[in-house]
């Protein structure tokens, strides 16, 4: 009896640790499983947290581009003279401030803090459209309706500039978007109400990063067409346009060369090419199938001093284009970048310039070496135009232009149009205030045909 009494004790202690153990591993399952989900739920609020962020970048330098559009037409209507560029100006007005609010809405803050933001580009939006109706119904804008455009205008720029330092102050790192939303609305507000000049020291330099520049120039973004005026000659085979390639780039600088094939449903199709000079350097060249016309060449190499002024590397660059067999080109707009200066030539005849022949020139400014050329625009557009006796003196198309508008240079020049056709112009620049204009006068009917804002920046001259 002994003997099973302590039998069954012992099974009973079994039974007391196989209990103890299994609600162990219980436990230990249980603490795993909650780990886990808090691992998957902390990654999953990453996600989500960083999916919005990119978001909320998303939205803010769209706000930023459209901010930037809204001040430069802004500009732009107030010195236009005629209700017909008047109209379409303003048209872009009311289009970019309503898009500039919906991005706007986009953004994790209170809408108490942007409310005056909010009401401002919502009456810009309201007014541009009404001036356009009036434009439109050949009304001519009052005295009134210009000071209301400048006021508009001078609160677009203090807009402009305190966007653009919450931009610097995000890449930085000075502000995140946690700061912005509800809990922290009032550093949106301090940097609203902080519109002072100090503050924005550098705005000159970061204005020009955004998007909305036609960088290339004036009238650059009309390079292409149905015929291709200045691709002349016969079609030649891939050979050929290997021998133009080496002459063009100097066969004693070639280490080799070799076929990266042919671009056949191009806009214009071309042989490209990729050659190794004797110094290492790689350069990329694309010939044309018609007529054998060099389309395109680059270079990327380093440029660690720059040695040459503007005036050098712009005389180097027309000198090139001149033992290429592109005559009489003028220098226009270039951009400057990394020491190397990216020109633009247009062709000049009997003194009127052909903005739609254009090529692009890569010169470095240690040497002068010639490290690209783009002549895309040329060889679209370039012909020798029967020019038409302006029926509309110098003088008369001066008295068209706003009376605030101090004229700097003046000229004839021919643009191109957005139905791709082309207009005799005359073209004056000018300052109104501290902004410069480029305004085109119609030769034969004295219609105010574009007006381009310039932008000077230390890097270069570009236009909007």
């Amino acid at each position: 009896m002994i003997f099973l009494s302590k039998i069954k004790e012992k099974v009973y202690d079994w039974k007391n640790r196989l209990k103890d153990r299994h609600m162990l591993t219980i436990i230990v399952v249980l603490l795993a499983v909650i780990i886990g989900l808090g691992i998957f739920t902390y990654k999953k609020q990453m996600e989500y947290r960083t999916a919005n962020e990119n978001d909320y970048n998303m939205a803010f330098y769209e706000l930023v581009d459209y901010v930037q559009n809204v001040e430069k037409y802004l500009a732009k209507s107030l010195i236009s003279t005629t209700p017909e560029h008047g109209a379409e100006t303003l048209t872009h007005v009311w289009r970019e401030a309503d898009l500039a609010q919906s991005y706007l809405a986009r953004l994790p803050i209170e809408n108490e803090s942007l409310s005056n933001t909010a009401k401002f580009l919502n009456q810009v939006s309201d007014y541009s459209f009404s001036l356009s109706r009036k434009n439109i119904n050949k009304e001519p804008l009052t005295e009134e309706d210009l000071k209301n455009l400048t006021d508009l205008h001078n609160y677009s720029v203090e807009l402009e500039n305190t966007l653009n330092q919450l931009s610097e102050d995000m890449n930085q790192g000075r502000i995140s978007w946690g700061e912005l939303t509800k809990k922290a609305t009032p550093v949106f507000a301090q940097q609203v109400s902080n519109l002072s000049k100090d503050s924005f020291s550098n705005l000159e330099e970061n204005f020009h990063e955004y998007a909305g520049l036609i960088y290339d120039g004036a009238f650059s973004e009309h390079l292409t067409s149905n015929k291709k005026k200045g691709l002349t000659g016969e079609d030649i085979s891939e050979e050929k346009a290997k021998e133009i390639a080496e002459n063009f780039i100097g066969k004693e600088k070639i280490k080799e060369i070799n076929s990266q094939g042919f671009s056949e449903n191009a806009d214009i199709p071309a042989y490209d090419f990729m050659v190794k000079t004797n110094n290492e350097q790689d350069i990329w060249i694309s010939i044309t199938k018609k007529g054998g016309h060099v389309m395109f060449m680059n270079c990327n190499r380093s440029v660690e001093a720059e040695t040459l002024s503007q005036e050098e590397a712009d005389k180097i660059g027309k000198e090139f284009l001149d033992s290429k067999e592109f005559k009489n080109m003028k220098e226009t707009y270039y951009l400057k970048q990394d020491g190397v200066v990216t020109i633009n030539y247009a062709y000049e005849q009997n003194g009127v310039i052909m903005y739609p022949d254009l090529v692009k020139l890569k010169v470095a400014l240690d040497n002068g070496e010639i490290l690209g050329i783009e002549t895309t625009g040329y060889l679209n557009s370039h012909e020798e135009r029967s020019l038409t006796e302006p029926k509309i003196s110098m003088d008369e198309a001066k008295k068209i232009l706003n009376k605030d508008l101090k004229i700097e240079s003046e000229g004839r020049a021919i643009i191109p149009t957005q139905w791709q056709t082309e207009v005799e112009c005359y073209e004056f620049k000018g300052k109104v205030d501290d902004t410069e204009f480029l305004v085109y006068i119609n030769t034969q009917t004295g219609k105010e045909e574009d007006i381009l804002v310039i932008v000077n920046t230390p890097n270069g001259t570009l236009t909007m």
